[in-house]
């Protein structure tokens, strides 16, 4: 795996885990919370959904292979599913708002829903990762860097959430939503490519064989 890809795999992760838009949710969660226990909430709505996205990166394809699907049909899927989430990070209601509204007053299960998941662990993240690990393409060796750059990920995430006041206090819950919309930009552009990939593993599209595009002079 060369830094590209490295680098490529990070910016998806990011995007569709949304460690800033994860903010507001994790500052309403914890409304009713001691502020001794915050730490605690944080960490462990992290570990829940570090579990499931790698329970995803570990089985997500086997699942696929076990119903007879083939995985560029399920890259198609995705990547037409992450251009929808895409368009609702980019059109509708932000990150935080959308789900703070969904969220009742349970705080005791707050770790879980809505910041476990689906703020951190979102459909879109748990599409994301099946997509950016192929068994049949990527080596094992592969498929752990991709885990790695999702612990990465996490941990990044974590440590936003730890500092939830102070990052809130300075970009507020429009400053979250700008950004959200803006990954979610970015989003739409890595789900088009996944598409495109997913047709050329089909071998419906030869994307070797496409002309590069050639600078104006």
């Amino acid at each position: 795996m060369d830094w590209g890809n490295i680098i490529r795999e990070f910016i998806t992760l990011l995007v569709v885990i949304d460690p800033v838009g994860s903010v507001p949710v994790f500052l309403y969660a914890v409304m009713s919370v001691p502020k001794k226990l915050h730490k605690r909430f944080a960490v462990r709505a992290v570990l829940i959904a570090g579990v499931v996205l790698l329970a995803f990166l570990a089985g997500g394809q086997i699942v696929l292979e076990t119903l007879g699907l083939r995985f560029g049909s399920f890259q198609i899927a995705g990547g037409i599913i992450l251009f929808l989430f895409a368009l609702t990070m980019i059109f509708g209601d932000s990150k935080a708002e959308s789900e703070i509204e969904e969220a009742g007053r349970d705080h005791l299960a707050g770790a879980v829903f809505p910041l476990a998941i689906p703020s951190i662990a979102s459909p879109g993240a748990m599409l994301a990762i099946v997509v950016l690990t192929d068994n049949h393409r990527q080596p094992l060796f592969e498929q752990a860097v991709t885990a790695g750059i999702l612990i990465v990920v996490l941990i990044l995430t974590l440590i936003l959430l730890l500092a939830a006041t102070y990052v809130h206090r300075v970009i507020g819950n429009t400053g979250a939503s700008i950004v959200s919309r803006v990954m979610g930009i970015v989003l739409a552009t890595i789900a088009i490519d996944s598409i495109l990939g997913g047709f050329d593993a089909l071998g419906i599209l030869d994307m070797q064989s496409q002309p590069a595009i050639k600078p104006v002079n």
